[in-house]
């Protein structure tokens, strides 16, 4: 995982901007640096995770925090479906969730279980969910953060 690739570098710029137009707060304060952008992003203490355009969007980015909760490593989390990081019988509720946000613009407080690599289960908290559109305004994905989770017990 190259921090200071272009992509990275972009994405962060796209999805810092993007969270800052729909819901006028920023994902960071300060005025960084493209590159510090991208290094605090990725090293932030909450959950940074953004998915495409596919007709099955896939994720596209997920930060540190994003990776050691859902229990994958990049190389597996930007090949997994996005629906898939969710359980099965939540995939639905996810589903209007991402309608809900893609009519609005952004939805804020919402929750959800999830589930680990590993199967574990915990919900979300709090969640702001956005759409990303670059500079011309072209959609080009959606992207959630949060600061708040839980594990659930094992039934």
């Amino acid at each position: 995982m190259d921090l200071s690739s272009s992509f990275i570098v972009q994405h962060s710029l796209l999805l810092a901007e993007s969270f800052r137009k729909v819901t006028g707060q920023f994902l960071l304060p300060g005025d960084l640096s493209p590159e510090a952008l991208a290094q605090n992003l990725y090293q932030a203490p909450f959950v940074l995770l953004s998915h495409g355009t596919q007709a099955d969007p896939v994720f596209n980015y997920a930060n540190q925090t994003a990776q050691n909760l859902w229990e994958m490593p990049w190389s597996d989390f930007t090949q997994l479906p996005s629906r898939l990081s969710a359980e099965p019988i939540a995939v639905a509720e996810r589903q209007a969730m991402l309608e809900e946000a893609k009519q609005k613009g952004f939805i804020s407080n919402y929750n959800g279980v999830r589930i680990s690599s590993t199967g574990k289960r915990f919900i979300i908290k709090n969640a702001i969910l956005w759409n990303i559109h670059d500079a011309a305004g072209t959609y080009q994905g959606q992207a959630a953060t949060f600061k708040e989770w839980e594990f659930l017990e094992k039934n």
